[in-house]
C-alpha cells in the first residue's frame, strides 16, 4: 500500500501535456484506488519517465514494449 503523501505525488506526476495519456493514467488510478502493487508501481515509475509520445504509442498499441516488465501494466492501462 502507498502512502497517501506518495499516492499525491504520484496522480501529479501521471498529469501529462497530452491529454489521451491524461485520461488513460488517471482512470487506472481511479481504478487501482491506491491498491497498486510494488511490481505494477515499478513499471509504471517507469512508464512515467517516457516522454508523451513514446507512451502513447505504448498506450494506443502503436507499439509494443521492449521491456516484458512492463507489459502486464500496459494491459491494465489499456483496458480502462
Amino acid at each position: 500500500m502507498i502512502d497517501e503523501r506518495s499516492w499525491a505525488r504520484l496522480r501529479w506526476r501521471c498529469r501529462r501535456g497530452m491529454l489521451e495519456n491524461d485520461i488513460i493514467l488517471t482512470r487506472y488510478l481511479d481504478a487501482v484506488a491506491g491498491e497498486i502493487g510494488e511490481q505494477d508501481l515499478k513499471a509504471l515509475d517507469r512508464l512515467l519517465d517516457m516522454n508523451d509520445n513514446e507512451l502513447w504509442d505504448i498506450l494506443s498499441g502503436r507499439k509494443e514494449s521492449d521491456d516484458e516488465k512492463l507489459q502486464s501494466l500496459v494491459g491494465q492501462l489499456r483496458g480502462v
